[in-house]
């Protein structure tokens, strides 16, 4: 029986900044860490402010984390030169919420398809090599709605259970949320469903 995938891979931080050079050009590797489109573009338009003499930005960036999403730019390169080979490199690494920018000086000599698509594919190969990788897991998120008087029963499912809690609002009654990882979510929602005075609801 298959699992469904409830872990993935990303980067904590910027990695450092990368240099491979071929015949003169300067190809400088950057990963950035993000989880949306404008993040992105932010990223994007800060290294162009940083590197305003580069002929080219060119970039990938995958995001989501069932690794739904992804967009590839040449960025006057040949069509498939660059933005494809970056998008390869977040491929090989496995990894998702990840912006990989290829800067390029030119340097005179032309490097023709075949060169451009290794410099960029290595270009990007070094700035994932450099950076901080990590596995996190799916989470599912819901609403436990009980009484003060279960607060010992709910507590003891948490402890067992090795849940994580987000946020607590305690009086009267009390709701707590918490998160739980994809593969083990049905079963800690039956287990609390099945649990006399305490309402569970999905986030």
């Amino acid at each position: 029986m298959s699992q469904e995938k409830d872990t993935y891979k990303t980067i904590t931080t910027k990695s450092p900044e990368v240099l491979f050079k071929d015949r003169g050009s300067k190809f400088y590797g950057y990963a950035f860490p993000i989880t949306t489109e404008d993040e992105a573009k932010s990223c994007i338009e800060t290294l162009k402010k940083e590197h305003y003499n580069a002929r080219h930005w060119c970039y990938a960036w995958q995001l989501g984390k069932h690794y739904e999403s992804y967009r590839v730019n040449d960025d006057g390169e040949p069509s498939n030169s660059a933005g494809m080979p970056i998008y390869g490199q977040l491929q090989s690494f496995d990894v998702t919420n990840v912006l990989v920018v290829v800067v390029r000086y030119f340097g005179g000599t032309k490097l023709g398809v075949g060169g451009l698509i290794q410099a960029y594919k290595t270009g990007a190969q070094l700035a994932l090599s450099k950076s901080n990788i990590v596995t996190r897991t799916i989470n599912e998120e819901f609403l436990l709605h009980f009484e003060y008087p279960e607060m010992n029963t709910v507590m003891r499912i948490i402890k067992d259970e090795n849940i994580k809690v987000l946020t607590q609002k305690m009086e009267l009654n009390c709701i707590f949320k918490i998160s739980v990882r994809k593969k083990d979510a049905e079963r800690i929602f039956s287990l609390f469903e099945n649990t006399y005075k305490v309402i569970i609801k999905r986030v």
